[in-house]
């Protein structure tokens, strides 16, 4: 069965780019996402807005009758179960949004048995559930606000965090009970600590036993973390926001692990937290022992532990090094169905797939995440690797990978992904000739029906050039204005890269180059580019940039220089612009390569990286102490970031949200400080009310405009 994609809800002469994009955020509402598979092969779970405009998340569910056409209905509304009530979010709940980057509403997230029949979700600090095979959804009545409901395997309760204590009710609603309270209110049970979901992908605090009778539960107590004030100018009747921020070099909230039983008895699981702080995953399947993955404080050695059930007691299953960083990836580590421990390692110089003590992949292909299982296979993502005989810019695919061979899954160039349970497998496919997604839904490999879409279509299509630029072969895109033709002459160049670590840019997607060839069609030739540090070639193109950042401003410059006599790019006038890394990105590239770059916009920039958090900032520096030249050399403040060639100086665009708890506002006037005493010319535009994203659809329009402006006026180009 196949949906039809809802048209944009206004005509596409009446609806600009800016306009449409920041009212459908980003061409995301109306997307099918989030997907459970059940094990029988006969439900598809997922959330969906009604449109292309709506924020608005309901639950669906895909019934897959076998012998029948596949049909689509509503597990659970929020408009209904809210009764027309507008939703309201917890600060907790607000938190937990901003570090998953989540700006839409209603049911964004859902978890469910292990069967795919109940569903638990939470709306305004509420509990609700869905009975998925009947199709019924209630509320279950229990203290809150509610936070990262998930039902017990067996589906006969349901766990729950309220007020940072660990709570479980009857999937009925009776029985509701406290099984782990707070000590006091700098500890938390069940919760994903903020370091731990911002930066290491672990965006949960509790874990069902596969028997349902027992949890794994995290203990947070950030009392030894340092306390930011994060304030409102533009309010100044509102207190500062409290904000717990552990910045490089300062000490992290401690973290615990507890077996709890549903009496609320506990056992504390103990290993040498001492030597290994981090709590970076957790893997509990009826294939094995429940499993842990922690981490050295420098990130360079790491255990997989098993966790011995009645004493708590942990051992090692497999203790790995690195002299730069271990990665932290999804799905692993983890059991196989088998009993034999699954990860991903570089120990052999590729990012490869291990089961047991065999390398099941080599360098011809990059694993990005270990995507489920089967009987006798692991599914997983993967780009190609250095050593693949042809290169396949900005794809990313599915692969099967068994004892006997690896798979692929997916066709024709693009972005997929897959969730697989018993013989369903729903592969979501973006592709560089198309907008949008495409969620596809097989059995036993056939395809049985298509999720529909209800996204917009945009009202332009990104033109986009895929190709590798340089002696590195660093991975490019170039977009050119629509209508362009040769002969009409170079145009001015856009870089407009992420350039750091964990924020591939160049994608065989056209919904990744949207923004880039709107600016393209303002006059621009708009360059992508993914240097060294970007993830997806290799872990030494990852690692470059160990002790020094500098490789990744260099490569933007190699492929800029290299592009130019294919492209017609004017090097006599480069601009670059960026958000977050890319922001810092950009500020760099005006300071000291003002040679090469003429004018910057730096969006969210982390200017001083003494000011961000430890486990990102110390994988790739050190800490503060121990390595203080190192953070002086990155930094853009001081001597060492304003110091550049007899170069003019370069304007420049600082763009920051004064509520961002992430990148703090601060990172902005220390650099519109040092670059008023240097003498150097520049513009803040401070955003009042926003986080490191910018959800609001006016803000996220009139940024685009206020971009195009500047940039056209540092360049000497016509308004």
């Amino acid at each position: 069965m196949t949906s039809p994609r809802q048209q944009p809800a206004a005509p596409r002469a009446a609806l600009s780019f800016p306009r449409q994009q920041a009212r459908t955020q980003r061409f995301t509402l109306g997307v099918p996402r989030g997907f459970s598979v059940s094990p029988d092969g006969e439900r598809v779970v997922f959330v969906r807005s009604a449109s292309g405009a709506d924020r608005s998340h309901k639950l669906w569910v895909l019934d897959l009758p076998p012998d029948g056409a596949p049909v689509e209905r509503v597990a659970a509304d929020p408009g209904t179960l809210l009764a027309g009530r507008a939703e309201e979010l917890s600060p907790e709940e607000r938190a937990r949004r901003e570090r998953s980057r989540e700006g839409s509403g209603g049911i964004v997230t859902y978890a469910v048995d292990a069967a795919v029949e109940l569903a638990a979700f939470a709306l305004s600090g509420r509990l609700f559930t869905a009975e998925l095979r009947a199709g019924t959804a209630r509320e279950l009545a229990v203290p809150g606000p509610v936070i990262d409901p998930r039902p017990s395997p067996d589906g006969r309760l349901v766990a729950y965090v309220a007020e940072g204590a660990l709570r479980v009710v009857g999937a009925d609603g009776s029985a509701d009970r406290e099984l782990a309270v707070p000590e006091d209110g700098h500890v938390s049970y069940g919760l994903a600590e903020f370091i731990a979901s911002e930066e290491m992908g672990r965006d949960r605090g509790f874990w069902w036993s596969p028997d349902s009778d027992r949890l794994l539960v995290a203990r947070a107590d950030d009392r030894a973390v340092r306390r930011w004030w994060i304030a409102d100018p533009a309010h100044p009747g509102r207190a500062p926001q409290e904000v717990a921020y552990p910045e490089a070099g300062t000490d992290n909230a401690e973290v615990r692990l507890f077996l709890v039983g549903l009496d609320g008895a506990r056992t504390e699981v103990t290993w040498d937290r001492e030597r290994y702080p981090y709590l970076a995953r957790v893997h509990w399947s009826a294939a094995g022992a429940p499993l842990l993955l922690v981490q050295a404080r420098d990130q360079r050695s790491q255990r997989n532990l098993a966790v011995d059930t009645e004493s708590g007691e942990t051992s090692t299953v497999r203790a790995e090094k690195d002299p730069a960083w271990l990665e932290l990836l999804p799905g692993v580590p983890a059991w196989a169905p088998d009993g034999r421990l699954v990860r991903v390692t570089d120990e052999s110089g590729a990012r490869a797939l291990a089961v047991g003590e065999r390398l099941l992949t080599d360098g011809t292909l990059h694993v990005r995440a270990v995507l489920g299982f089967g009987e006798d296979e692991v599914l997983v993502s993967a780009s190609a690797g250095a050593t693949a005989e042809v290169p396949e810019t900005g794809e990313i695919h599915v692969y099967r990978v068994t004892d006997g061979g690896v798979e692929r899954l997916s066709e024709g160039a693009g972005v997929h992904r897959a969730v697989r349970s018993g013989p369903v497998t729903v592969l979501v496919s973006a592709r560089p000739d198309a907008p949008g997604s495409v969620a596809r839904v097989l059995r036993d490999g056939e395809e049985v029906a298509v999720v529909g879409s209800y996204a917009q279509e945009p009202v332009i299509s990104a033109r986009v050039r895929l190709t590798e630029a340089g002696a590195r072969r660093i991975p490019c895109a170039v977009l050119l204005p629509t209508g362009y033709a040769e002969g009409d002459g170079p145009l001015p160049v856009l870089l407009d890269p992420y350039g750091g670590p964990h924020g591939q840019r160049v994608l065989a997607a056209q919904q990744a180059y949207l923004t880039s060839q709107w600016f393209a069609d303002q006059g621009f030739a708009v360059v992508v580019a993914d240097g060294r540090g970007m993830p997806g070639r290799s872990p030494a193109w990852e690692k470059a940039l160990l002790r020094d950042l500098s490789p990744s401003l260099d490569d933007q410059v190699e492929a800029l220089h290299a592009l130019a006599g294919r492209f017609p790019l004017d090097l006599d006038r480069v601009a670059i612009r960026g958000w977050s890394y890319g922001g810092y990105l950009a500020a760099r590239a005006v300071l000291q390569r003002p040679d090469v770059f003429h004018a910057a916009v730096a969006g969210a920039p982390v200017t001083d990286w003494r000011l961000y958090d430890t486990h990102y900032t110390e994988r790739y520096l050190g800490t503060p102490q121990d390595d203080p030249e190192v953070y002086a050399a990155q930094s853009l403040l001081g001597d060492d970031g304003l110091t550049a060639p007899e170069e003019p100086a370069r304007p420049m665009m600082v763009v920051h949200g004064l509520a961002d708890d992430n990148v703090v506002f601060a990172h902005a006037l220390r650099l519109s400080s040092a670059l008023l005493a240097a003498g150097r010319p520049h513009e803040v535009l401070p955003l009042s009310g926003v986080t490191h994203m910018t959800p609001q659809e006016q803000v996220a329009e009139n940024l685009l405009l206020l971009q195009v402006d500047f940039l056209k006026r540092a360049l000497g180009m016509a308004p």
